[in-house]
């Protein structure tokens, strides 16, 4: 089964409680391998509003990336995600990172993700569950990246995958 790569996020109310709501509902739709640490982090793009809870999961799946992201806006509106302006605070934020070795360019999907060497809190905890990953694109071992990337993340809970 291919195995991909997941952040999820959460800055609104009980952030723990929307996270782990989103990986039980990701739980139907394949087998979560690895969960990393969950982080405090610092919010990017917009940051006038709460603290993020942020982490990422490796996951296997049968759907293809354009279906695990509409399932993943249904998760995000299943554990009541609102509609607000880019970057803004959320209940829950589900993003592909990385699909195999899958390079896609669309309007609403780009894998792997935009901005993965840009921000902390996709790229540490990816590298905590798999060091030796690669760019697909670049070609390059992420971990080359992460000296050149402040690491502002603070652990605040471990979750395991069952």
């Amino acid at each position: 089964m291919p195995v991909c790569y997941i952040a999820f996020g959460s800055n609104v109310g009980n952030r723990l409680d929307h996270i782990t709501q989103a990986i039980d509902l990701l739980k139907r739709l394949g087998k979560i391998r690895k969960i990393s640490t969950v982080y405090t982090s610092k919010p990017w793009g917009r940051t006038d509003q709460p603290e993020f809870l942020n982490g990422v999961l490796e996951f296997e799946t049968e759907l293809d990336p354009i279906k695990l992201l509409n399932v993943l806006k249904e998760i995000e509106q299943a554990c009541g995600r609102k509609p607000r302006e880019r970057w803004g605070a959320r209940e829950v934020d589900l993003d592909i990172l990385l699909y195999e070795n899958y390079i896609l360019m669309l309007s609403f999907l780009r894998v792997p993700h935009l901005h993965l060497l840009e921000r902390d809190f996709f790229l540490f905890p990816l590298l905590e569950l798999n060091p030796e990953l690669e760019h697909p694109l670049l070609g390059k071992k992420l971990k080359e990246y992460s000296h050149s990337l402040e690491n502002h993340l603070k652990p605040f809970a471990c979750l395991l995958p069952s």
